[in-house]
């Protein structure tokens, strides 16, 4: 099932895409949340009433609702830093002995269509194509051997940067949480079908041209290790999205460094999920809040 938030006729709500259109599962169930966390948090009643709702419950075409990031505001966002051999090769750094995680900053967060800002502050916009999973139930200290029972389900993950910012700060959030700079989507694509999220082909491109190219089986730590060493640590709400890192192919590797500029169009796909895709634009003036 690939859930989404959606917009439509002025209300925003949880849906199901199915075959090019959004089973409007909401209003065939008014019971159920209408709000991606709380449809989350009720586990697998809210999940499976969906499920069922969406057989017979109102179709809108895709084309006439808006998409928007399936959780609009994470409780957290977190990823991880050189998580594929490859692209640790390109940047010429050590390949680490555990994963080295950061938080995205969840005002970051961005629909899966919408515009990504070119920021005034810096040139040095970079992509990231990953495979992020989001958080199902409240959970701590889960074995790996459990941990695809706290997962709901699999989405794709921009982790846009701005790679001078991301060096001032050893912790690498500031250059990791410009406004606009977490495109998440399009959907959460529930386990049933995704099979093994450790072997999905995943690619970049920028106004067409491959830019990354890869496979999560080449991940370093694997989505369930990542959630026994972060559950291990603090609680992990329904709702978080960690993002699992990327491949070789970023633009800050390249000589000279191909940044991201005005017009640009990012597309990622990720196989069993879908697409993502934003075009770069310079950022707005109306971003001044003064």
């Amino acid at each position: 099932m690939k859930l989404v938030t959606f917009t439509h006729q002025g209300a925003t709500r949880v849906g199901v895409f199915q075959d090019g259109s959004v089973a409007d599962v909401c209003s065939a169930v008014p019971a159920l949340p209408r709000e991606m966390i709380e449809f989350l948090r009720n586990g697998k009643e809210s999940v499976e009433a969906a499920r069922k709702a969406a057989a017979t419950a109102p179709k809108i075409p895709l084309s006439e609702v808006r998409l928007e990031p399936p959780v609009r505001r994470p409780p957290e966002f977190l990823a991880v830093g050189l998580n594929y051999a490859d692209h640790i090769a390109e940047t010429g750094m050590a390949k680490p002995t555990f994963p080295i995680f950061f938080n995205k900053q969840s005002s970051c967060v961005n629909a899966p269509y919408d515009p990504i800002h070119l920021p005034r502050a810096s040139e040095a916009l970079d992509y990231e194509g990953e495979l992020g999973f989001v958080i199902g139930r409240r959970c701590r200290h889960v074995p790996r051997a459990r941990a695809h029972e706290v997962i709901a389900g699999y989405l794709i993950v921009n982790d846009v940067s701005v790679r001078d910012w991301q060096r001032r700060a050893q912790t690498m959030t500031l250059g990791k949480s410009f406004d606009t700079h977490g495109p998440t989507g399009p959907w959460i694509v529930t386990p049933d079908e995704i099979g093994d999220p450790h072997n999905l082909d995943l690619k970049t491109m920028v106004n067409g041209e491959v830019r990354q190219h890869s496979n999560t089986r080449n991940l370093i730590f694997n989505c369930f290790e990542q959630v026994e060493i972060l559950s291990t640590v603090f609680t992990l709400e329904p709702g978080t999205i960690i993002s699992t890192g990327t491949p070789s192919g970023v633009a800050g590797a390249m000589k000279p460094p191909k940044w991201l500029k005005a017009g640009d169009v990012v597309r990622i796909e990720i196989e069993k999920i879908g697409h993502i895709e934003n075009r770069v634009i310079a950022e707005p003036a109306n971003t001044d809040l003064i």
